[in-house]
């Protein structure tokens, strides 16, 4: 089973995104901000990263770029959730190491092609 770590400080959006992804098989791990999202990385050993890019504290990019550093979480893909949809954003989010950038809103049969996409498992 597939480990999804999914880091956004709006409760709401993690519970959809819980529940959608658990209905597919996924185990889901949860982080409110950047910070928990980097202890429970390294702790949980997720398989895909979904992180939000406006965060209180540390934002989405600062995370990644900090994942794409570290050894232990540095091969994990990471896909970055935002509603910054300049193409500026979309290049300083690819460029801090995230593997696909999808703009809110999103459907979470979106967020599954993904997944299934950079996990290689089938739909």
């Amino acid at each position: 089973m597939h480990r999804i770590l999914i880091a956004d400080d709006e409760s709401n959006i993690r519970h959809v995104l819980e529940f959608s992804l658990q209905a597919e098989g996924f185990d889901v791990v949860e982080a409110a901000d950047g910070e928990e999202a980097l202890r429970l990385a390294v702790e949980q050993g997720p398989d895909l990263i979904l992180l939000d890019v406006m965060m209180p504290g540390m934002g989405g990019i600062e995370t990644c770029r900090r994942l794409k550093a570290e050894p232990r979480t540095a091969h994990i893909p990471v896909v970055l959730l935002t509603a910054r949809t300049r193409a500026e954003d979309r290049r300083e989010g690819l460029d801090a190491g995230a593997a696909r950038y999808l703009t809110k809103p999103f459907s979470p049969h979106k967020v599954h092609a993904v997944i299934s996409e950079l996990l290689g498992v089938p739909r």
